[in-house]
């Protein structure tokens, strides 16, 4: 029977029946395993004598044991866990052989010296294992430890093998609670990512059009969609590449599963590996809880990249990783993540003179290009610019709730003729306006509209002082930390350090605005 410390001899404390039934009331009332072995470890106390309880876990992957140390009687730092292989742990004995196995003395562990070193500094002298064990599968073993000699003896395994069984059944099933609880949550936050999608209104709608150029994009999808390999569409902005990836994970066999996107260019460097891989709870300032990021929201699916040439230098190394291994860690995690992704990847910036110029990692863009789709602009495709006006026109007459039947020779000639450098996107812009601006059947284009519209100049004296977008303040700012740093990029004085950026940063936002040191 179970014993308590009595003059440094055991001697039965409590009834073994209602030591067992307060074990399965505890396992019963909690759910979360830290409070659950905390709860059980307070019950056993009254029956049992230990300085620390312990779960040895079998991994499959290594075919290693693991030890946690669940409760103690001293400080132990938090986390402490003992790796060792099946046959240098005693625990894997008692996995395999499903035999409890008790030791009195540091003597009786000299069979394991490994896990004789590991323990040697917190004192233990008796050791007793037990099988954990559930009708499903064997998961390793219960350790109680005292820093006394003989503290275990063989009456006591009885009674002790009944509280592991019932510590294995509650294991597993806080085991299977928090993967089910894991489940729901990734489920709700890829719910709420559907809905968010389905409120947002694509592009164009599907894909119009019957050119030839447009036929041999096509017929590359149907080719290539159902292989699950890397693809790479290629583009001006505005010819469709979001619609192509669509069709693609539409075509392919995940077309039961999500289809997560992301434009890299949209979100700020720092926020982009969060949004990429996710982030844990306090991995920084403003993270108040976990997050899960696209490329988990997309395991089994597709996830689509958008501008994939605007990922910074730091975290391209990441992507090419998770790329050939499928897998990562969170943000301030040190959890590794599988996952089962396909990867479309998009980009109207030309990654091939990137790399050339060292703004794009040469392995990463391979791994990328295994499959290049280029899109046609609408100027290569002028054969569908009628079939396009009048699907737009329809669609967005249907939503206005008006009824435009005709649309002139005069009309069409002219949009037909246009360069349309925004492209499809462009196209769709325009016809929407008119519909507004039509207020009986017939279409209504203000063709004034496809003319170039030169740029007026800043009034007086502003030219020097006031940059016209973002991009060109951004540009000036780091021209002017150049030039104070001298054109020096590193370094305590350098550009990087004046900008409070790295200097691989630096160099990347170099490349991004056409900045290069003067002759």
């Amino acid at each position: 029977m179970a014993r308590a410390e009595s003059d440094g001899k055991a001697t039965t404390t409590k009834d073994p029946h209602r030591a067992l039934l307060a074990v399965s009331e505890a396992i019963v009332a909690h759910r979360d395993l830290r409070v659950l072995f905390h709860e059980l470890a307070v019950r056993l106390k009254q029956v049992v004598y230990f300085d620390f309880v312990s779960l040895v876990l079998h991994e499959p992957a290594d075919n290693t044991m693991r030890l946690h140390v669940l409760e103690t009687s001293e400080p132990v730092p938090p986390g402490t866990e003992i790796v060792l292989s099946v046959e240098e742990d005693p625990a894997g004995f008692v996995w395999q052989t499903q035999q409890p196995l008790i030791t009195s003395s540091e003597d009786d562990l000299s069979r394991w010296p490994r896990l004789l070193e590991q323990v040697k500094p917190y004192g233990a002298q008796s050791l007793c294992w037990l099988p954990l064990t559930t009708a499903r599968r064997r998961l390793g073993a219960l350790v109680l430890s005292s820093k006394r000699p003989s503290c275990y003896a063989e009456m006591d395994v009885s009674f002790l093998q009944l509280v592991a069984n019932q510590v294995a059944v509650a294991f597993e099933n806080a085991q299977a609670f928090e993967e089910i609880q894991s489940l729901k949550d990734k489920l709700s936050k890829e719910n709420a990512y559907l809905e968010d999608e389905i409120r947002t209104e694509r592009n164009f709608g599907d894909i119009v059009g019957d050119s030839a150029t447009l036929r041999q994009v096509l017929k590359e999808v149907e080719t290539v969609a159902p292989t699950g390999s890397t693809v790479l569409i290629r583009g001006e902005t505005g010819t469709g590449k979001e619609l192509i990836a669509r069709a693609l994970h539409e075509r392919s066999p995940r077309n039961s599963r999500s289809f997560i996107k992301l434009n890299c260019a949209a979100i700020p460097t720092g926020l982009l590996e969060s949004e990429l891989f996710g982030h844990e709870k306090g991995a920084f300032t403003g993270a108040i809880s976990q997050k899960i990021g696209r490329f988990e929201l997309a395991h089994q699916g597709t996830l689509f990249l958008d501008e994939v040439g605007d990922i910074p230098p730091e975290l391209q190394p990441k992507l090419l990783r998770v790329l050939q291994e499928q897998e990562f860690e969170r943000l301030g995690g040190t959890k590794t993540i599988k996952v089962d992704v396909r990867l479309l990847a998009a980009t109207h910036r030309d990654l091939g003179k990137m790399v050339a110029d060292g703004g794009f990692r040469q392995d990463l863009y391979y791994r990328l290009n295994v499959f290049p789709l280029m899109l046609p602009p609408l100027r290569e495709r002028r054969d569908d610019i009628p079939r396009l006006v009048r699907h737009f026109t329809q669609q967005f007459a249907r939503r206005m709730g008006r009824r435009i039947e005709t649309i002139t020779s005069e009309v069409m000639e002219a949009l037909v003729r246009y360069s349309w450098p925004g492209n499809v996107r462009e196209l769709q812009n325009v016809i929407e306006r008119a519909v507004i601006l039509s207020p009986g059947s017939v279409l209504q284009v203000p063709l004034s509209d496809l003319k170039t519209v030169p740029e007026q100049a800043p009034p007086h004296g502003l030219q020097e002082t006031l940059p016209v977008t973002l991009i060109d303040a951004e540009r000036e700012h780091i021209l002017a930390a150049l030039q104070e740093a001298d054109w020096v990029l590193g370094g305590p004085k350098g550009a990087a350090a004046r900008l409070g950026m790295k200097r691989s940063t630096l160099h990347w936002k170099m490349q991004k605005l056409g900045i290069t040191r003067p002759e």
